[in-house]
């Protein structure tokens, strides 16, 4: 079946970026010039998707807002002949199909995703993190899609991670079954280092087949009180196979401080306008 809607929890609080995020949507943290959602919404949207649920929460109206018009905006614009400007502003409104769903409890990850059921029906469906930005020029999100359309089964996004952030992530035990795809055996939200079966974690992208929204139902709420998204793919794994799949790209994790950092550096150092004196500026700065 085609993959043709997407899910992108953003109702989130945000705390690790507080007091900015009191008043901004983290999911609204610009890269130089860019929100952190657009690039999310633009994975969607480059591999074919293009009908995009944001579920949202209180304080999110901000991302609404972004991808609304701007008559008076665009206006004043043209008048000022600032075509380029206008033609990029106008991008952003003309993305296809975006549905906004409250999340009205930051209930956690897994009940963000189940406030999606009625509009997602009976069909397979991606999710896309809304703090998480992966690149490469084919989409994390289509390479995903390949995957399902071989299987027809949920899959993944998996990548190794370092043994300070394992207690951070689910962790998968799998099978490989060709270079850098798993069949899954079960899946750990958390753990010590010592409980992780490897160091193969979940990150920011999922294929699901319409079960887990069952899945989700029958999860009781877990590691910090929330329904957690990892222990409804256990109960899918009952029942159904879930892959894992290595992703080819860079992923930028943006929810996290550092990362945050990182992220706008390296998208400036790829920008031509910005480039060759941001290389000057931090030369001189580690000197």
């Amino acid at each position: 079946m085609e993959i043709r809607k997407a899910v992108i929890p953003a109702a989130g609080l945000g705390t690790r970026f507080l007091p900015v995020t009191k008043s901004m949507p983290k999911e609204m943290l610009p890269i130089i010039d860019k929100p952190v959602i657009q690039y999310v919404v633009e994975e969607a949207i480059d591999a074919g998707i293009d009908d995009i649920i944001i579920i949202s929460g209180r304080g999110k109206r901000a991302i609404e807002d972004y991808f609304d018009a701007a008559p008076e905006l665009e206006m004043r614009l043209s008048y000022q002949h600032k075509e380029e400007t206008l033609s990029r502003l106008k991008k952003i409104t003309d993305f296809p199909g975006i549905h906004y769903i409250r999340q009205k409890e930051p209930r956690g990850l897994g009940d963000a995703i189940l406030r999606a059921e009625k509009h997602i029906g009976n069909e397979p469906f991606a999710v896309l993190l809304g703090d998480d930005i992966i690149a490469n020029s084919y989409s994390c999100t289509g390479q995903l899609m390949s995957i399902f359309s071989r299987f027809n089964a949920s899959v993944i996004s998996i990548e190794p991670v370092p043994p300070e952030k394992v207690s951070s992530y689910g962790i998968i035990k799998g099978k490989a079954i060709e270079p850098d795809l798993f069949a899954i055996e079960d899946i750990i939200e958390k753990p010590a280092i010592s409980l992780a079966p490897s160091n193969l974690g979940a990150v920011g992208r999922y294929i699901f087949v319409p079960e887990i929204f069952d899945c989700l139902k029958n999860t009781s709420p877990g590691v910090g009180n929330e329904i957690q998204l990892t222990d409804a793919i256990r109960l899918l794994l009952k029942e159904h196979p879930v892959y894992g799949y290595k992703f080819k790209g860079k992923r930028y994790d943006t929810g996290d401080k550092l990362g945050y950092i990182e992220t706008i550096i390296d998208y400036a150092l790829q920008d031509p306008q910005l480039q060759e004196n941001l290389k000057k500026f931090l030369v001189d700065r580690l000197n």
